[in-house]
Parts: C-alpha cells; sequence; structure tokens
C-alpha cells in the first residue's frame, strides 16, 4: 500500500503543481474552471489509451516509440505554456483589472480557453501514463493486494489534490498586480525544464548523440527521483540532479526565449500607455 501511495502522490502532486499553477495564473479568466477541467478528463482518457497500447508504441520506431512520444508531448507543452505566457503578458493588465468588476469581461474568443486545455491535458497524460505503467509494474510484481493498492491510491491522490489546492491558494493570495508576473517567471521555468526533458527522452531514443555527459552530479545532496522536493523542484524550475549540456541549452534556449518574449510585449503595450498618459496631462 505505502508503494501505491507514494506513486500515486508523486505523480499527482506533478501535474497537480501544473493544474495548480495555470488556474493561478488565468484566474479571472471566464470559463476557465470548464476549460481545465476538460484538460483534466483528456489527460485521463488519453493515459488510459496510453497504457491500453503500452506494449505496441514501446516497439514502435525500433524499440524507442515511447521515448519519442514523451518528447512529442513535452514539446507540445512547451509551445502551449509560450503561448499562454506571451498572451498573459498582452492582457494580464486587463485581467487584473477584470478582477474587480467581472461583469464586463473581455471577449470570450480572446482569452486562451484552449491553451489552459491543452497546458493541462498534457501534464495530467504525462503523468497519468506513467502512473498507469507503474502500477502495472506493482501489481505484476506481486506481494501487493488489490484492496492495499485501491487503499493507497485513494490516499494519495488525496493528498496530491491537496497539495494542488494549496499551489493555487498560495498563488492567489499574491495581490493581482503582481500575480501575472510571478505565474509568468513560473511557467517559464516549468517550459524551460519541459523542453530539457524533452531533450532527454530524444537522446534515450538516439536521434540526439552529442553534448550527453553529466556537467555535475548533485544527486546526493538532492535527486530528482528518490526526493519529494527534488521532484517538485523537477517540475516546477525543471531541476536536474545530472543535467547534460544539450538539456542546459535547451532549458536555457527556451527560458531566454519566452522572458525576451514577454519583455517585447510588454514593451509594446507600455509604449501607447506613456503616450496616453502624456496627452491626457
Amino acid at each position: 500500500m505505502l508503494a501505491t501511495l507514494i506513486l500515486v502522490f508523486r505523480e499527482v502532486m506533478e501535474a497537480g503543481l501544473i493544474v495548480g499553477i495555470v488556474l493561478a495564473a488565468a484566474r479571472g479568466v471566464a470559463g476557465r474552471g470548464l476549460w481545465v477541467g476538460a484538460g483534466v478528463a483528456g489527460g485521463v482518457i488519453g493515459s488510459g489509451l496510453v497504457a491500453l497500447f503500452a506494449s505496441a508504441i514501446s516497439n514502435a520506431f525500433a524499440g524507442s516509440g515511447q521515448e519519442l512520444l514523451n518528447a512529442a508531448i513535452l514539446g507540445l507543452a512547451v509551445l502551449m505554456l509560450a503561448w499562454h505566457n506571451i498572451w498573459m503578458a498582452s492582457h494580464g493588465r486587463e485581467l487584473a483589472h477584470d478582477m474587480k468588476s467581472m461583469g464586463g469581461a473581455v471577449a470570450e474568443g480572446r482569452r486562451p480557453l484552449t491553451a489552459l486545455a491543452i497546458v493541462v491535458g498534457v501534464a495530467v497524460l504525462r503523468e497519468g501514463s506513467e502512473l498507469v505503467l507503474f502500477l502495472y509494474g506493482v501489481a505484476a510484481s506481486g506481494g501487493t493486494s488489490q484492496t492495499a493498492m485501491l487503499i493507497g491510491s485513494a490516499l494519495g491522490l488525496a493528498a496530491g489534490v491537496g497539495l494542488t489546492a494549496a499551489t493555487y491558494a498560495g498563488l492567489t493570495a499574491i495581490p493581482a498586480h503582481r500575480l501575472f508576473a510571478v505565474t509568468g517567471g513560473i511557467i517559464t521555468l516549468v517550459a524551460a525544464g519541459l523542453a530539457a526533458q524533452a531533450v532527454g527522452y530524444l537522446q534515450a531514443a538516439g536521434w540526439l548523440n552529442g553534448w550527453t555527459t553529466p556537467l555535475w552530479d548533485t544527486s546526493a545532496l538532492l535527486s530528482q527521483n528518490e526526493s519529494t522536493l527534488g521532484r517538485a523542484l523537477h517540475t516546477i524550475v525543471g531541476y536536474m540532479d545530472q543535467p547534460n549540456a544539450a538539456e542546459l541549452v535547451a532549458y536555457l534556449t527556451v527560458a531566454a526565449a519566452m522572458i525576451g518574449a514577454r519583455r517585447w510585449v510588454d514593451s509594446r503595450h507600455a509604449t501607447p500607455t506613456r503616450a496616453t498618459a502624456a496627452a491626457e496631462s
């Protein structure tokens, strides 16, 4: 039961952190709950399909199908997070104002509701497919009854959901005018970490063969796999205990690109504001 509880909590925690961050980042967007819920449901369904066809996926592309699928999923997540971050830079001030009077919200078509569903769906799909395969391995190894697995899964799920709620509550406690800057920074780090992980999967599949030697090893101090804190940091800021040069380049490139895009959007919105203020004075 303990092994099942830890496995479920670990995977729900990682997906839940993303869900909490996305919910907080989109606070004030009408209909966000419905789209985030749709993303969670889609991720769960996708996880079931991945588990159902796990053998066929693993054997595809000369035995590297699972790694390539993971890399593709992470690449899609990076694109959606970048889109969401740029959109929030464009409309963050508008949303902050709308939080005070949500009656007249911005037109629904201008809001990235589809992006919210895709980002959450990808996160749930990634962690859910891993969880299903892990639980299958626990069951196949024997020594654990179905009842114990069900109890452990329920406790792990409850703990993971509780952490998601705590993440959301902590972020929404931040003043509205600072919330988008904080969540934007977090989303940038999440996307950069996912890009580095995608590179790792491509290397495991044999599609990227250069720069594979680890640059450092901090696993003895903080393991990204064995430590709960390490896994949380791995999910939120892309922490890796043994990163190689290719993963580091991917991380820094995505982070720099998203920061640069956000600053460019901010500068475009700030210029008219200053001009308007000067004209009014």
